[in-house]
């Protein structure tokens, strides 16, 4: 399914108005919690899920600690 979306401004803000047949697909209401990702082609947006974010959150840290640990394998 391919939409497109005005960006409007909201206060000192930005905000995009999303089509409620994109909402009721991916099961969101207003207030819900979104992941914005940056990508070269775009900004992919995704429903949070906690979980996940919890387990990218620890894998950032194990790298974080393990870093040299890391590149010596990656050699």
């Amino acid at each position: 399914m391919n939409t497109s979306a005005k960006i409007t401004k909201v206060g000192n803000s930005s905000a995009v108005i999303l089509p409620r047949e994109i909402m009721e697909k991916f099961h969101l209401a207003q207030g819900d919690v979104v992941t914005l990702t940056a990508s070269d082609t775009g900004v992919l947006m995704t429903p949070y899920d906690e979980k996940k974010s919890r387990q990218l959150d620890m894998a950032r840290e194990i790298m974080r600690e393990n870093r040299n640990m890391l590149k010596k394998l990656a050699e």
